[in-house]
């Protein structure tokens, strides 16, 4: 185990809401108040493991650039600056993996999504957002309303650090009430749609919601090439 996983190793008892209680700039995602915070099928992880659907791109800060486009009113681009100079939020959530493992309590910093949506101005018509990522093209598609959820961000930070490139950096999409496939890693352009639009994994036989608390894994039950389940050593 390297030094960053050390750190972010979890102890016996996960962080709770109430340790965040008193910090008016958190917020708190709702799913975290439950008695039982495990989804069903789900298997709670100390660690922090890291999946990928091909490769880890190399994104550069100084290029590293996002654009909000398709049925808003103004569209929007951001280079890394203009986007650090934007209003911050924290969240604190739990982040539910589709192949079986949740890591329990997680503090994100970054944007609200809302408030990106709020800039750009959201046309009638949209009803869906595709999410785009600098890994080859990927996308994933999530209802215009999951993405407005007032806990959803996008992230540049995870439990006080910098997200690394294994776990998405510079930026990621964090929509803690989807299983986290939704929450794009390497993000690079927000698309509002009037139509659906599935992406890489949703082509493959996931879910085109990904509720975890529904067991949204799979459309029309049938298991993706290549599912294994749980990854050993979660």
């Amino acid at each position: 185990m390297n030094e960053h996983d050390r750190e972010k190793y979890q102890k016996e008892h996960p962080p709770a809401p109430h340790h965040h209680a008193e910090a008016e700039d958190v917020i708190i995602s709702r799913d975290t108040h439950r008695e039982n915070r495990i989804p069903p099928g789900q298997t709670r992880t100390k660690k922090w493991p890291v999946l990928h659907a091909t490769i880890v791109p190399e994104v550069n800060k100084e290029t590293w650039s996002l654009q909000v486009f398709g049925l808003v009113e103004r569209e929007l681009t951001f280079n890394w600056e203009e986007f650090q100079a934007l209003p911050r939020v924290k969240v604190f959530s739990d982040f539910h993996c589709v192949t079986q493992w949740s890591r329990l309590g997680n503090l994100w910093e970054g944007v609200s999504t809302r408030y990106l949506l709020q800039q750009a101005g959201i046309q009638p018509e949209a009803r869906f957002v595709i999410c785009h990522g600098y890994d080859n093209g990927w996308t994933t598609n999530l209802p215009l309303e999951s993405f407005l959820s007032e806990d959803a961000l996008l992230a540049d930070m995870h439990d006080g650090r910098e997200i690394n490139a294994d776990h998405g950096g510079p930026v990621r999409g964090i929509v803690p009430l989807l299983y986290a496939w939704k929450s794009a890693k390497w993000i690079k352009a927000i698309e509002l749609s009037a139509t659906d639009q599935p992406g890489y994994w949703e082509q493959s036989g996931y879910h085109n919601v990904g509720d975890p608390w529904k067991e949204q894994r799979f459309g029309d039950g049938q298991l993706p090439p290549g599912w294994t389940g749980v990854p050993e050593g979660i």
